[in-house]
Protein backbone atom coordinates (compact mmCIF):
# COMPACT_ATOMS: atom_id res chain seq x y z
CA UNK A 1 0.00 0.00 0.00
CA UNK A 2 1.29 3.66 -0.91
CA UNK A 3 1.45 5.96 2.33
CA UNK A 4 0.66 9.46 2.05
CA UNK A 5 3.59 11.68 1.91
CA UNK A 6 2.57 12.91 5.56
CA UNK A 7 2.52 9.85 7.06
CA UNK A 8 5.51 8.10 8.89
CA UNK A 9 8.36 5.75 7.57
CA UNK A 10 11.13 4.13 8.46
CA UNK A 11 12.95 6.96 6.06
CA UNK A 12 11.67 10.18 7.36
CA UNK A 13 11.59 7.89 11.02
CA UNK A 14 13.79 9.48 13.92
CA UNK A 15 15.09 6.20 15.06
CA UNK A 16 15.35 4.76 18.39
CA UNK A 17 17.30 5.93 21.56
CA UNK A 18 20.18 3.23 21.13
CA UNK A 19 20.69 1.92 17.70
CA UNK A 20 19.70 -1.41 17.01
CA UNK A 21 20.61 -3.69 14.08
CA UNK A 22 17.69 -3.75 11.52
CA UNK A 23 14.73 -6.11 12.16
CA UNK A 24 14.51 -9.21 9.70
CA UNK A 25 11.16 -10.18 8.26
CA UNK A 26 9.69 -6.95 9.59
CA UNK A 27 9.95 -3.33 9.67
CA UNK A 28 10.28 -1.16 12.74
CA UNK A 29 7.58 -0.48 13.82
CA UNK A 30 6.06 -3.39 13.46
CA UNK A 31 8.91 -4.43 15.89
CA UNK A 32 7.63 -1.66 17.91
CA UNK A 33 4.06 -3.15 18.17
CA UNK A 34 5.61 -6.64 18.75
CA UNK A 35 7.70 -5.45 21.67
CA UNK A 36 4.52 -3.45 23.51
CA UNK A 37 2.66 -6.93 22.81
CA UNK A 38 5.10 -8.95 24.86
CA UNK A 39 5.66 -7.02 27.78
CA UNK A 40 4.81 -7.70 31.48
CA UNK A 41 2.38 -4.60 31.47
CA UNK A 42 0.42 -5.12 28.31
CA UNK A 43 -0.31 -8.68 30.00
CA UNK A 44 -1.08 -6.92 33.29
CA UNK A 45 -3.81 -4.52 30.91
CA UNK A 46 -5.79 -7.76 31.46
CA UNK A 47 -6.66 -7.70 35.17
CA UNK A 48 -6.81 -3.54 34.95
CA UNK A 49 -10.16 -1.86 35.26
CA UNK A 50 -11.80 0.00 32.31
CA UNK A 51 -15.05 0.91 34.29
CA UNK A 52 -15.84 -2.22 36.37
CA UNK A 53 -13.44 -3.52 38.38
CA UNK A 54 -12.21 -6.81 37.18
CA UNK A 55 -13.64 -8.83 39.59
CA UNK A 56 -17.48 -7.65 39.16
CA UNK A 57 -17.96 -9.53 35.80
CA UNK A 58 -16.71 -12.06 33.20
CA UNK A 59 -17.60 -10.12 30.77
CA UNK A 60 -16.89 -6.75 30.94
CA UNK A 61 -14.30 -4.62 29.01
CA UNK A 62 -10.63 -4.36 30.90
CA UNK A 63 -7.71 -2.20 29.62
CA UNK A 64 -6.61 -4.98 27.40
CA UNK A 65 -9.46 -5.63 25.99
CA UNK A 66 -9.99 -1.87 25.31
CA UNK A 67 -6.71 -1.48 24.40
CA UNK A 68 -7.21 -4.21 21.47
CA UNK A 69 -10.56 -2.58 20.52
CA UNK A 70 -8.84 0.69 20.24
CA UNK A 71 -5.93 -0.54 17.75
CA UNK A 72 -8.56 -2.56 15.74
CA UNK A 73 -10.05 1.11 14.73
CA UNK A 74 -6.66 2.87 14.93
CA UNK A 75 -5.75 0.28 12.20
CA UNK A 76 -8.83 0.52 9.78
CA UNK A 77 -8.96 4.18 9.55
CA UNK A 78 -5.37 4.32 9.44
CA UNK A 79 -5.38 2.16 6.29
CA UNK A 80 -8.48 4.68 5.07
CA UNK A 81 -6.35 7.65 4.97
CA UNK A 82 -3.11 6.04 3.60
CA UNK A 83 -1.01 6.38 7.20
CA UNK A 84 1.54 4.14 8.10
CA UNK A 85 -0.95 0.81 9.75
CA UNK A 86 1.82 -0.28 12.18
CA UNK A 87 3.42 2.95 13.74
CA UNK A 88 -0.82 3.84 14.53
CA UNK A 89 -1.64 0.18 16.19
CA UNK A 90 1.43 0.47 18.39
CA UNK A 91 0.66 3.66 19.36
CA UNK A 92 -3.08 2.42 20.36
CA UNK A 93 -1.56 -1.36 22.09
CA UNK A 94 0.67 0.78 24.12
CA UNK A 95 -1.64 4.01 25.60
CA UNK A 96 -2.96 2.47 28.60
CA UNK A 97 0.48 0.73 29.90
CA UNK A 98 0.67 2.75 32.36
CA UNK A 99 -2.49 3.37 34.26
CA UNK A 100 -3.31 2.74 37.34
CA UNK A 101 -4.92 0.01 38.81
CA UNK A 102 -9.61 0.65 39.42
CA UNK A 103 -9.23 3.13 35.93
CA UNK A 104 -9.17 7.19 36.74
CA UNK A 105 -10.09 6.48 40.28
CA UNK A 106 -7.01 5.05 41.25
CA UNK A 107 -5.03 7.82 38.76
CA UNK A 108 -6.52 10.48 40.80
CA UNK A 109 -5.72 9.08 44.15
CA UNK A 110 -2.03 8.23 42.75
CA UNK A 111 -1.80 11.60 41.78
CA UNK A 112 -2.80 13.36 44.61
CA UNK A 113 -0.65 11.02 46.87
CA UNK A 114 1.69 12.42 44.47
CA UNK A 115 1.21 16.12 44.55
CA UNK A 116 4.23 16.94 46.32
CA UNK A 117 6.36 14.97 44.34
CA UNK A 118 5.78 15.80 40.61
CA UNK A 119 2.95 14.43 40.29
CA UNK A 120 1.25 11.43 38.31
CA UNK A 121 0.10 11.71 34.77
CA UNK A 122 -1.00 8.18 33.31
CA UNK A 123 0.76 9.07 29.56
CA UNK A 124 3.74 10.53 31.26
CA UNK A 125 3.60 6.82 33.31
CA UNK A 126 3.32 4.43 29.85
CA UNK A 127 6.37 6.01 28.20
CA UNK A 128 8.12 5.89 31.56
CA UNK A 129 6.73 2.16 31.26
CA UNK A 130 8.35 1.93 28.17
CA UNK A 131 11.76 3.73 28.53
CA UNK A 132 12.60 2.51 32.06
CA UNK A 133 10.76 0.34 34.08
CA UNK A 134 10.03 -2.64 31.20
CA UNK A 135 12.67 -5.39 32.03
CA UNK A 136 13.07 -7.45 28.87
CA UNK A 137 16.56 -7.05 27.20
CA UNK A 138 20.28 -7.39 27.97
CA UNK A 139 21.38 -4.26 26.30
CA UNK A 140 18.89 -1.54 27.07
CA UNK A 141 16.19 -0.64 29.86
CA UNK A 142 12.49 -0.44 28.59
CA UNK A 143 11.53 -0.86 25.31
CA UNK A 144 13.96 1.01 23.37
CA UNK A 145 10.76 2.03 20.85
CA UNK A 146 11.16 4.52 18.17
CA UNK A 147 10.35 8.16 18.85
CA UNK A 148 7.42 8.08 16.59
CA UNK A 149 5.76 5.31 18.73
CA UNK A 150 6.85 7.13 22.09
CA UNK A 151 5.19 10.66 20.75
CA UNK A 152 1.96 8.65 20.24
CA UNK A 153 1.83 7.45 23.67
CA UNK A 154 2.85 10.58 25.26
CA UNK A 155 -0.80 12.28 24.41
CA UNK A 156 -1.06 14.91 27.19
CA UNK A 157 1.70 16.19 28.68
CA UNK A 158 2.32 19.32 31.62
CA UNK A 159 4.58 21.90 30.43
CA UNK A 160 7.01 21.45 33.55
CA UNK A 161 7.23 17.25 32.64
CA UNK A 162 7.54 18.35 29.02
CA UNK A 163 10.70 20.79 29.56
CA UNK A 164 12.50 17.61 30.72
CA UNK A 165 11.38 15.45 28.24
CA UNK A 166 13.32 17.44 25.85
CA UNK A 167 12.82 16.54 22.16
CA UNK A 168 9.95 14.32 22.89
CA UNK A 169 8.24 17.21 25.05
CA UNK A 170 8.62 20.49 23.00
CA UNK A 171 5.79 20.18 20.75
CA UNK A 172 4.19 21.17 24.39
CA UNK A 173 6.17 23.93 24.34
CA UNK A 174 6.07 25.43 21.18
CA UNK A 175 2.31 23.91 20.22
CA UNK A 176 3.06 21.95 17.49
CA UNK A 177 1.29 18.50 16.55
CA UNK A 178 2.22 15.10 16.73
CA UNK A 179 1.88 12.45 13.51
CA UNK A 180 -1.21 11.95 11.85
CA UNK A 181 -0.84 8.22 12.98
CA UNK A 182 -0.46 10.00 16.73
CA UNK A 183 -3.49 12.24 16.54
CA UNK A 184 -5.71 9.19 15.21
CA UNK A 185 -5.24 6.70 17.68
CA UNK A 186 -5.70 9.34 20.75
CA UNK A 187 -9.59 9.72 18.64
CA UNK A 188 -10.26 5.86 18.01
CA UNK A 189 -9.68 5.86 21.49
CA UNK A 190 -12.57 7.80 22.15
CA UNK A 191 -14.43 6.05 19.61
CA UNK A 192 -13.55 2.53 21.41
CA UNK A 193 -14.87 4.03 25.34
CA UNK A 194 -17.89 6.17 24.23
CA UNK A 195 -19.35 2.82 22.16
CA UNK A 196 -18.00 0.07 24.55
CA UNK A 197 -18.68 2.10 27.75
CA UNK A 198 -22.77 1.64 26.44
CA UNK A 199 -22.52 -1.71 25.93
CA UNK A 200 -21.13 -2.19 29.68
CA UNK A 201 -23.19 0.26 31.16
CA UNK A 202 -26.08 -1.85 29.39
CA UNK A 203 -25.16 -5.00 30.32
CA UNK A 204 -24.36 -4.39 34.07
CA UNK A 205 -27.99 -2.80 34.23
CA UNK A 206 -26.47 0.70 35.16
CA UNK A 207 -28.28 2.38 32.27
CA UNK A 208 -31.25 1.20 30.45
CA UNK A 209 -32.35 1.25 26.76
CA UNK A 210 -34.58 3.60 27.85
CA UNK A 211 -32.88 6.39 29.42
CA UNK A 212 -30.73 5.97 25.56
CA UNK A 213 -34.03 7.06 24.03
CA UNK A 214 -32.84 11.10 25.21
CA UNK A 215 -29.16 10.24 23.72
CA UNK A 216 -29.65 11.38 19.68
CA UNK A 217 -26.87 9.32 18.36
CA UNK A 218 -27.67 6.47 19.70
CA UNK A 219 -31.90 6.64 19.47
CA UNK A 220 -31.44 7.47 15.90
CA UNK A 221 -29.19 4.33 15.26
CA UNK A 222 -31.54 2.11 17.43
CA UNK A 223 -34.60 3.37 15.15
CA UNK A 224 -32.61 2.59 12.33
CA UNK A 225 -32.11 -1.32 13.66
CA UNK A 226 -35.94 -2.12 14.47
CA UNK A 227 -37.06 -0.23 10.78
CA UNK A 228 -34.57 -3.01 9.25
CA UNK A 229 -34.84 -6.13 11.69
CA UNK A 230 -38.60 -5.72 12.96
CA UNK A 231 -38.55 -7.55 16.00
CA UNK A 232 -35.08 -7.62 16.95
CA UNK A 233 -34.26 -7.42 20.67
CA UNK A 234 -32.12 -8.72 23.43
CA UNK A 235 -27.85 -8.45 22.86
CA UNK A 236 -28.25 -8.46 18.79
CA UNK A 237 -30.50 -4.95 19.02
CA UNK A 238 -28.01 -3.61 21.44
CA UNK A 239 -24.73 -4.62 19.19
CA UNK A 240 -26.03 -3.67 15.85
CA UNK A 241 -27.07 -0.03 17.06
CA UNK A 242 -22.93 0.02 18.79
CA UNK A 243 -21.88 -1.59 15.61
CA UNK A 244 -23.84 1.24 13.37
CA UNK A 245 -22.44 4.24 16.01
CA UNK A 246 -19.06 3.06 15.63
CA UNK A 247 -19.03 2.97 12.20
CA UNK A 248 -21.05 6.36 11.67
CA UNK A 249 -17.87 7.72 14.37
CA UNK A 250 -15.25 6.26 12.53
CA UNK A 251 -16.54 7.42 8.47
CA UNK A 252 -16.74 10.88 10.26
CA UNK A 253 -13.29 11.49 11.35
CA UNK A 254 -11.85 9.85 7.83
CA UNK A 255 -14.18 12.71 6.32
CA UNK A 256 -13.33 15.11 8.38
CA UNK A 257 -10.31 14.48 8.02
CA UNK A 258 -9.08 14.32 4.54
CA UNK A 259 -10.99 17.45 4.45
CA UNK A 260 -8.41 18.88 7.20
CA UNK A 261 -5.48 17.84 5.47
CA UNK A 262 -6.60 19.21 1.95
CA UNK A 263 -7.86 22.31 3.16
CA UNK A 264 -4.62 22.83 5.50
CA UNK A 265 -2.65 21.92 2.36
CA UNK A 266 -0.77 19.18 3.90
CA UNK A 267 1.65 17.53 1.55
CA UNK A 268 4.90 16.44 4.37
CA UNK A 269 5.24 15.39 7.73
CA UNK A 270 6.65 18.88 8.22
CA UNK A 271 3.40 20.58 7.49
CA UNK A 272 1.61 17.97 9.86
CA UNK A 273 3.98 19.28 12.60
CA UNK A 274 2.94 22.99 11.58
CA UNK A 275 -0.64 22.45 10.73
CA UNK A 276 -3.67 23.09 13.27
CA UNK A 277 -5.03 19.24 14.58
CA UNK A 278 -5.86 17.27 11.78
CA UNK A 279 -7.66 14.42 13.01
CA UNK A 280 -11.09 16.07 14.11
CA UNK A 281 -14.90 14.94 13.79
CA UNK A 282 -16.74 17.17 11.66
CA UNK A 283 -18.82 20.37 13.29
CA UNK A 284 -22.45 18.28 12.19
CA UNK A 285 -21.38 15.47 14.80
CA UNK A 286 -19.64 16.92 17.38
CA UNK A 287 -22.51 18.18 19.28
CA UNK A 288 -23.92 14.65 19.45
CA UNK A 289 -20.99 13.11 20.68
CA UNK A 290 -20.73 16.00 23.58
CA UNK A 291 -24.06 14.78 24.25
CA UNK A 292 -23.52 11.37 24.74
CA UNK A 293 -20.19 11.80 26.81
CA UNK A 294 -22.76 13.65 29.28
CA UNK A 295 -24.71 11.08 29.56
CA UNK A 296 -22.44 8.52 30.29
CA UNK A 297 -20.59 10.81 32.72
CA UNK A 298 -23.89 11.65 34.73
CA UNK A 299 -25.62 8.03 34.33
CA UNK A 300 -22.79 5.75 34.28
CA UNK A 301 -19.33 7.15 35.61
CA UNK A 302 -21.64 8.62 38.41
CA UNK A 303 -23.55 5.91 39.20
CA UNK A 304 -23.63 5.52 42.39
CA UNK A 305 -22.59 1.86 42.57
CA UNK A 306 -19.80 3.15 40.59
CA UNK A 307 -18.56 5.77 42.53
CA UNK A 308 -18.86 3.20 45.79
CA UNK A 309 -16.17 1.27 43.98
CA UNK A 310 -14.00 4.07 43.21
CA UNK A 311 -14.53 5.53 46.35
CA UNK A 312 -13.16 1.80 48.02
CA UNK A 313 -10.26 2.58 45.23
CA UNK A 314 -8.75 5.85 46.17
CA UNK A 315 -8.96 4.62 50.04
CA UNK A 316 -6.67 1.12 48.59
CA UNK A 317 -4.47 3.26 46.68
CA UNK A 318 -4.06 5.90 49.67
CA UNK A 319 -3.45 3.31 52.68
CA UNK A 320 -0.78 1.58 49.91
CA UNK A 321 1.19 4.55 49.23
CA UNK A 322 0.82 6.17 52.41
CA UNK A 323 2.24 2.82 54.34
CA UNK A 324 5.26 2.43 51.56
CA UNK A 325 6.06 5.81 51.79
CA UNK A 326 6.19 5.85 55.63
CA UNK A 327 8.71 2.50 55.40
CA UNK A 328 10.24 1.34 51.82
CA UNK A 329 11.55 -1.31 53.51
CA UNK A 330 7.68 -3.11 52.80
CA UNK A 331 8.48 -2.51 48.85
CA UNK A 332 9.36 -5.77 47.15
CA UNK A 333 13.24 -5.94 46.79
CA UNK A 334 13.67 -4.59 43.10
CA UNK A 335 11.28 -1.05 44.15
CA UNK A 336 13.51 -0.44 47.31
CA UNK A 337 16.44 -0.56 45.35
CA UNK A 338 14.60 2.49 43.26
CA UNK A 339 13.40 4.08 46.34
CA UNK A 340 16.97 5.09 47.29
CA UNK A 341 16.89 7.08 44.72
CA UNK A 342 13.44 8.15 44.97
CA UNK A 343 11.30 6.33 47.18
CA UNK A 344 7.92 8.25 45.76
CA UNK A 345 8.46 7.62 42.28
CA UNK A 346 9.01 4.17 43.22
CA UNK A 347 6.34 4.06 45.18
CA UNK A 348 4.42 5.58 42.58
CA UNK A 349 5.91 2.87 39.69
CA UNK A 350 5.03 0.39 42.04
CA UNK A 351 1.37 0.91 42.66
CA UNK A 352 0.92 2.42 39.28
CA UNK A 353 1.85 -1.40 38.19
CA UNK A 354 -0.95 -3.30 40.15
CA UNK A 355 -3.43 -4.82 38.67
CA UNK A 356 -6.76 -4.16 40.58
CA UNK A 357 -6.47 -7.70 42.40
CA UNK A 358 -3.06 -7.62 43.24
CA UNK A 359 -3.95 -4.07 44.91
CA UNK A 360 -6.54 -5.38 46.59
CA UNK A 361 -4.38 -8.30 47.76
CA UNK A 362 -1.74 -5.78 48.88
CA UNK A 363 -3.97 -3.69 50.57
CA UNK A 364 -5.30 -7.05 52.84
CA UNK A 365 -1.57 -7.82 53.53
CA UNK A 366 -0.91 -4.67 54.78
CA UNK A 367 -3.55 -3.62 56.70
CA UNK A 368 -6.36 -6.91 57.23
CA UNK A 369 -5.63 -8.31 60.95
CA UNK A 370 -4.55 -11.89 60.22
CA UNK A 371 -3.17 -11.70 56.93
CA UNK A 372 0.88 -11.89 57.78
CA UNK A 373 2.13 -13.60 54.78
Amino acid sequence: MMLAGYAITEENSRGRRQAEAQPTARGEFQRDRDRIIHSTAFRRLEYKTQVFVNHEGDLFRTRLTHSIEVAQITRTIARALALNEDLAEAIALAHDLGHTPFGHAGQTALNTCMKAYGGFEHNLQSLRTVDVLEEHYAEFDGLNLTYETREGILKHCSRENAAALGALGQRFLDGTQPSVEAQLANLADEIAYNNHDIDDGLRSGLITLEQLDDVEIFAVQRRAVEARYPGLAGRRLIHETIRRMINLMAVDLIDQTRQNIASAGVQTLEDVHAAPRLVAYSDTLRPSLNRLKAFLRENLYHHYQVLRMTDKARRIIVDLFGAFLADPRLLPPQYQRRADADAARAIADYVAGMTDRYAMKEHRRLFAVGEIH
